[in-house]
């Protein structure tokens, strides 16, 4: 079993998103099952969810995941090509998944890797 948790800003970001994109959160929920509890859970590579690379532990106490094809039902003819970007946090001896930050590509080109950098100096 995987526990979820957010941060403030990834929760101003989605319901931000979410007046954008009305499926936001019947689509998050399904991305959760689909996508991430196969990888944490079932460990099943998803080509679809990697690793950010510089910002993951070596130890294994923590990874930090960026999902590049997030299917949302309010882009029409998109697919799971939408451009909405999920970043998050697992802690596997925690099994703990903390969710950072989702945006769109359109409107900004990577991940913020201040924010990522300050949850991790908390660990």
């Amino acid at each position: 079993m995987i526990n979820y948790a957010t941060i403030t800003a990834f929760e101003h970001e989605f319901k931000k998103l979410e007046k954008k994109y009305p499926s936001l959160k019947e689509d998050f929920a399904t991305l959760r099952k689909t996508v991430i509890e196969l990888i944490h859970v079932k460990n099943i590579l998803i080509p679809s969810a990697v690793p950010v690379e510089g910002l993951c532990d070596k130890d294994g106490k923590y990874v930090t995941m960026k999902v590049r094809k997030f299917s949302c039902r309010s882009l029409k003819g998109k697919g799971a090509n939408t451009g909405l970007r999920l970043i998050y946090i697992y802690e596997p001896p925690k099994k703990l998944i903390t969710f950072l930050e989702i945006y769109c590509k359109a409107d900004k080109a990577n991940e913020d890797r201040a924010r990522i950098k300050e949850f991790i100096r908390h660990l």
